[in-house]
């Protein structure tokens, strides 16, 4: 199957083209927001191959996976083909809504010609989406391997711009955490955070194995589909301490670590994790065996072929 797919979120794409098809990924000549092409801090299989807009219009595309409103009008321009009408296409939809959350309509929701796939049930229910076809297929994660050590008495989170997503992130609360123990933030944007050392630009494999060194990982999110951070961070088998809130509650089991909605209660379980290793590796070990049972990649891979070979019909 050739399918067209933006690059646009680097570990949900990542996980995508590990599907065995071959995927069309745009590239612009300055490589910005609509043609980034293949990745190049996360391993991409050769399947994976980039294509500029103006090749995109000679060449056969069997479905297009849409991730942002305007990519419509793209795949149109680009691909002389109208999605959901001239080529089959479905929509993700990666982000929890914003503004009034609980009637936030979808901009798909009035048409019945692309499914909206859902990446989390959160994002399920929070999103209105009238008349459009609905699936949700749930994350899938390439498997880094177990490799946590916990040998550095520390925290770790992995947030993109905290300093602009304060409240969104949940980067108030890190102020917090840092107090019952050392903290490390790593993600774009990081640096200079008064609470925590920031560590950025780094490529997936190098931070996954910094991570695994921290005793704990912190998800402080409020308002977020999934982080898929946290997920990475769970298979690396390292115990949780997360805000209990948007679909964090359902991927990260008691026995995983903490999840709590006081602030407080977060930075006190951070302090006994890193107090305690013994207690930081059994929930680790914990977290790792849920995240694979839920989370693994041949289940998220499997439902995607189902779901595009259902539109292509």
């Amino acid at each position: 199957m050739r399918i067209l797919v933006w690059h646009v979120h680097g570990s949900w794409t990542t996980s995508f083209v590990h599907g065995g098809h071959s995927y069309l990924v745009p590239v612009t000549p300055n490589r910005d927001a609509d043609g980034r092409g293949r990745a190049r801090t996360f391993r991409w299989p050769p399947d994976a191959v980039e294509i500029t807009p103006d090749e995109l219009r000679d060449t056969d595309v069997d479905v297009v996976v849409l991730q942002r409103p305007h990519e419509f009008e793209l795949t149109e321009k680009w691909l002389g083909r109208r999605p959901g009408r001239d080529v089959p296409a479905v929509f993700v939809e990666h982000n929890a809504p914003r503004g009034e959350a609980a009637s936030s309509r979808h901009p798909l929701a009035d048409r019945t010609d692309v499914p909206v796939v859902h990446v989390t049930h959160f994002n399920r229910v929070f999103w209105d989406t009238g008349r459009a076809p609905v699936r949700v297929v749930e994350h899938g994660i390439v498997d880094p391997g177990h490799r946590y050590t916990g040998e550095l008495p520390r925290a770790a989170a992995v947030i993109n711009e905290p300093v602009r997503r304060t409240r969104v992130a949940g980067t108030d609360l890190l102020p917090g955490i840092a107090a019952a123990a050392p903290l490390d933030v790593f993600g774009m944007g990081v640096r200079g955070l008064s609470c925590a050392v920031g560590h950025e630009d780094l490529p997936q494999h190098r931070m996954h194995a910094e991570l695994a060194a921290r005793r704990v990982y912190v998800h402080p999110y409020r308002w977020t589909s999934l982080g898929l951070s946290l997920l990475e961070a769970m298979h690396l088998g390292m115990p949780v301490v997360a805000l209990a809130a948007t679909e964090a509650v359902e991927a990260v089991p008691r026995e995983a670590g903490v999840l709590s909605t006081n602030p407080d209660e977060l930075a006190a379980a951070v302090g006994r994790f890193v107090d305690d290793p013994d207690l930081a590796r059994r929930c680790g070990t914990a977290a790792r065996a849920a995240v694979r049972h839920r989370y693994g990649l041949d289940r998220f891979l499997a439902a995607w072929d189902e779901l595009l070979e259902e539109v292509r019909r």
